[in-house]
């Protein structure tokens, strides 16, 4: 007897649910699905895989989302999901659709409530902030860091020269952790130096295993993955650690703010005497939040994980993939460094900001590559209200839309019949004209997109002259002119494996070519 009425509920329980739902189903019904999809799971059983395995299958669904004019449905199990990649109705979807989906809880179980990932009712608040934060000025302070740093970059890579092929990923992230942790909090941790630095460890590990909840279904639920004991017990231990050491770093900014107050002196509290050049991004967010009135730790370790986070793996992306294609593509490496030759010549000079603004083939080549490699490849939004697309499309409320950069980035219908190639000539000002601006978003767009995108092209920039003005870094030539990289979804989409490269070190021009 229980069993039956066990049956009948959970057979009246769907009827309603679909009975509900009934306006959703009629609406995806119009859109085509992949046929991969099986019955009640969808696609589910596609992305149960390695990060491999699943970036592969997202990749396959932008190249199939591209056959049936720029959009595909897809369920995973009885969320719906669409992947567009029509950059017309993305500049819709980014404006209206400002929601984050619910997938990105496995994040903000480690940053909290930081502008990327915060509900709107919070990110707009937050971002009044934020932006001041990012102003030129402000972003320019920093490059004497990211130089700074470069130069110990070539000197950790100077060991492994003529050694052979070596994993770059680890020199680079180092690079971009110390450059974001005294940039964005003040301090030098000095990960280049120490590669099992704690902070840096538990940072790459929390964000794999938050990755692997995303994906994999069967760890979603709190109480479930609590009973994979080893997974959450790891995941709380680095939570802890990236908590301890920020809050650490956050009350001693306070006490230091507190007792550069006391000891001020009449002038300067009569004006502002302060400069940006030694203020981390910690100073500016708690002075334009309202001081010892505005922003609570809490909310200032939300913000500052979020900046370091963001900050050093997008970055880092960005170095190692441009580094993986110039070995690929040697003629355009050399094309870099007689560029670095004209602003450098054989001197050892650090970078200073006036440089970067001569590095204009370095940039296309930066750009190009953030194209095909686009460190976050997909953004997914939340559709509260049913929302008409400029192509015509209805996507139903409470569903959810996958905008995958990676397929508008590589759509040939906007970037021609060589959309797979590599080819940093396409951003040359007489050929890169696009017609809409989402088909290169590398940083995203609309309302929420990435503020920090010139502070990570200043660092990649530096890093990248600096390692290339030393060393020449080598590798299987590409036989074609479309690469050819394995990649894995790990939050950020990453080289599968860890960017293989060589190096060879560069010998002083005595004669240079014009």
């Amino acid at each position: 007897m229980f069993l039956w009425v066990v049956l009948i509920t959970l057979v009246l329980w769907t009827v309603v649910f679909r009975y509900r739902r009934q306006r959703m189903y009629k609406l995806a019904g119009k859109i085509p699905g992949p046929s991969t999809e099986l019955p009640v799971i969808g696609i589910a059983h596609t992305l149960a895989g390695d990060t491999e395995d699943i970036m592969s299958w997202l990749q396959r669904y932008s190249y199939a989302a591209m056959e049936h004019d720029g959009i595909l449905k897809a369920w995973l199990n009885h969320i719906l999901y669409f992947i567009v990649i029509n950059p017309v109705d993305m500049e819709v979807i980014l404006k209206s659709c400002l929601e984050k989906d619910d997938l990105h809880r496995f994040i903000r179980n480690v940053i909290g409530y930081g502008g990327i990932f915060a509900p709107v009712s919070i990110w707009r608040r937050r971002r009044k902030i934020l932006v001041p934060a990012f102003s030129p000025k402000i972003v320019e302070s920093f490059v004497e860091v990211f130089s700074e740093q470069s130069q110990k970059l070539t000197k950790q890579l100077s060991d492994y020269v003529s050694t052979g092929s070596f994993s770059i990923w680890p020199f680079v992230s180092a690079y971009t952790l110390d450059s974001v942790c005294e940039s964005a909090m003040g301090v030098k941790i000095n990960a280049q130096g120490d590669p099992n630095t704690p902070f840096l460890l538990s940072m790459s590990r929390i964000l794999n295993l938050a990755c692997e909840r995303i994906f994999h279904l069967w760890l979603q639920p709190d109480w479930l993955y609590k009973l994979f004991t080893w997974k959450y017990n790891e995941h709380q231990k680095c939570l802890n650690h990236m908590h301890g050491f920020t809050d650490d770093v956050i009350q001693k900014k306070r006490e230091e703010l507190r007792n550069e107050q006391t000891n001020k002196t009449e002038a300067d509290n009569a004006y502002d005497l302060s400069n940006y050049k030694n203020k981390s991004f910690l100073d500016h967010l708690i002075h334009l939040s309202g001081g010892e009135n505005g922003y609570t730790n809490v909310e200032l370790r939300e913000e500052v994980l979020t900046l370091t986070i963001a900050g050093t793996d997008t970055s880092a992306v960005a170095i190692g993939f441009t580094l993986a294609l110039l070995a690929k593509y040697p003629e355009v490496q050399e094309k870099v460094y007689q560029e670095l030759y004209d602003v450098f010549e054989d001197s050892d000079r650090p970078l200073v900001k006036e440089d970067l603004l001569k590095l204009k083939y370095l940039e296309r080549v930066v750009k190009e590559s953030l194209r095909l490699f686009p460190p976050v490849p997909f953004i997914i939004r939340k559709v509260l209200e049913e929302i008409t697309l400029p192509s015509g499309r209805v996507l139903p409320a409470g569903s959810g839309v996958v905008c995958a950069i990676w397929g508008v980035h590589r759509d040939p219908k906007y970037w021609g019949p060589d959309a797979d190639s590599f080819d940093p000539d396409r951003f040359l000002p007489e050929r890169f004209n696009l017609k809409h601006s989402c088909s290169y978003m590398p940083f995203s767009q609309g309302p929420r997109n990435c503020l920090g995108y010139q502070y990570a092209l200043m660092s990649v920039k530096t890093a990248l002259s600096a390692v290339l003005r030393k060393y020449k870094v080598v590798g299987p030539k590409e036989k074609t002119s479309q690469p050819h990289v394995r990649v894995k979804l790990d939050v950020m989409m990453k080289a599968v494996d860890g960017y293989q490269v060589a190096l060879e070190r560069r010998q002083p021009v005595t004669n240079k070519v014009n």
